[in-house]
């Protein structure tokens, strides 16, 4: 018997609308694969156009008073000879030869410069060991070829050699013989050296980052050295000056390094809101525990040759100068960890991308205060020394305003690192929850095919 049976082609379920971080068609099984090429960047031009209503103005305002501040270079003053005001030249030890410590002292030859170990005049003492003398040949400036005599005690804590490099000291109104001193070791090449090994690793490991990055750490020290130092040294007001010279290389580092997208001008502004926040604080404290800012040699030497610089507001200057480099870590770290949330999981409100990137700014907040912390008690570790040394109590080592002054700095800095990753968090959230990609029009359902007439089976 042979039955001839028709079989019914329906029609395939319509497709979903592609999604706007997939990249090509949907395979044969009706799925579409997504492929994520760097940081996805909302297109609402509503969310577009907010966030430039507000950094544009900004941006303006930090251009306006970069124009007004600028200085004309660093006013000349009549150098003191006193610390690092005084002149200096590169030299090289060509010499060194012992001789008796106490045929030297006898001759009136007595040691010179910063390398000197001198007794005092009143309580004889013989060194112990042989002294020894240094002839060093000038290379630079005026007296470029010029040779004079060191004398090196044993107990000092640096010894010359021969072929050293070293830095003098000159200072012209002393007798001839006594002009020039060694006051240090020159370290160009090692410095130099370091310098290259960081550059060298940063563009290895980041790429083209890495080589923007490098960029940006340039442009912000010709920011630091042709704008911010210059200003206040021509009298103009320390905070606003690092307000806005530390706007400027805010909006230029970021920007050159993450590219110009919403994401980044998220982390712009969640820092801008952290840095005002530090700025507040950080003027609060510093006059409530009066600090004056002018506590130690180069300080004093600062204000006695600039006597109309704010130091207080100097060293607030100098917290808000601090607290950028890792702020702006933090900042981008959080905007980012919410936009990967949001391309993982498309559908997760703002409240959902703020729990879960809040959990790891937690994380990143323990990391960063103890690195800041510690960062600050290293700097200050011969200062703690000190004080322990005199068996001071808590109290007092915590009281002086040397001490004052680098706990109101990590404080305050601290203060204004935690409190970046929550605004930064919730900020990002908001904006890319909030973002509604352009709507794709579903695709038209297939026309349904035309039924023919099947096989014969036969039975």
């Amino acid at each position: 018997m042979i039955r001839s049976v028709t079989t019914t082609q329906h029609p395939p379920p319509p497709l979903p609308p592609e999604s706007p971080h997939s990249h090509g068609p949907p395979d044969g099984h009706g799925h579409s694969h997504s492929h994520s090429h760097g940081p996805a960047a909302p297109v609402s031009h509503h969310l577009r156009r907010v966030i430039a209503a507000i950094l544009i103005p900004f941006t303006v305002a930090v251009a306006i008073g970069l124009v007004m501040l600028w200085p004309d270079g660093v006013p000349s003053h009549k150098r003191t000879g006193v610390g690092f005001d005084r002149q200096s030249q590169q030299a090289t030890v060509t010499k060194v030869v012992a001789v008796d410590c106490g045929a030297v002292n006898a001759s009136g030859g007595a040691p010179t410069g910063d390398t000197s170990a001198a007794a005092d005049s009143s309580v004889p003492q013989e060194p112990k060991g042989a002294c020894r003398k240094a002839t060093v040949r000038v290379d630079t400036g005026k007296d470029k070829g010029r040779t004079f005599t060191e004398i090196v005690q044993p107990d000092q804590s640096r010894q010359l050699h021969q072929g050293e490099k070293v830095v003098v000291a000159y200072e012209p109104s002393a007798p001839k013989d006594l002009q020039y001193s060694v006051t240090d070791v020159s370290r160009s090449f090692p410095m130099a050296l370091l310098a290259g090994l960081f550059a060298v690793a940063v563009v290895v490991v980041g790429r083209m980052r890495g080589v923007m990055a490098l960029v940006a750490l340039a442009v912000s020290f010709l920011v630091l050295s042709l704008f911010i130092l210059p200003a206040i040294l021509q009298g103009s007001n320390p905070l606003l000056v690092a307000v806005i010279g530390s706007s400027a290389i805010m909006l230029i580092a970021l920007y050159m390094c993450h590219g110009l997208s919403a994401r980044t001008s998220v982390a712009v502004l969640g820092t801008l809101i952290s840095l005002s926040l530090i700025g507040v604080l950080g003027s609060w404290f510093i006059g409530w525990a009066a600090l004056t800012g002018n506590t130690d040699d180069n300080t004093g030497l600062i204000h006695g040759l600039y006597p109309s610089i704010d130091m207080s507001g100097l060293l607030l200057a100098g917290v808000i100068i601090g607290s950028l480099g890792v702020l702006d870590d933090v900042t981008v770290t959080q905007t980012s960890a919410v936009w990967e949330l949001h391309e993982a999981n498309p559908s997760m409100g703002w409240r959902g991308l703020y729990r879960a990137a809040i959990r790891i700014g937690r994380d990143h907040i323990a990391s960063v205060v103890n690195t800041l912390v510690l960062a600050y008690a290293g700097a200050a570790l011969p200062l703690l020394l000190l004080f322990s040394i005199a068996q001071s109590s808590v109290v007092t080592v915590a009281g002086s305003e040397l001490v004052a002054e680098e706990i109101v700095r990590t404080l305050v800095g601290s203060i204004g690192l935690v409190a970046s990753v929550p605004v930064t968090t919730a900020l990002a959230a908001v904006v890319v929850a909030a973002d509604r990609p352009a709507a794709v029009p579903a695709a038209r359902p297939a026309a349904p095919a035309r039924g023919g007439r099947g096989r014969r089976r036969r039975h």
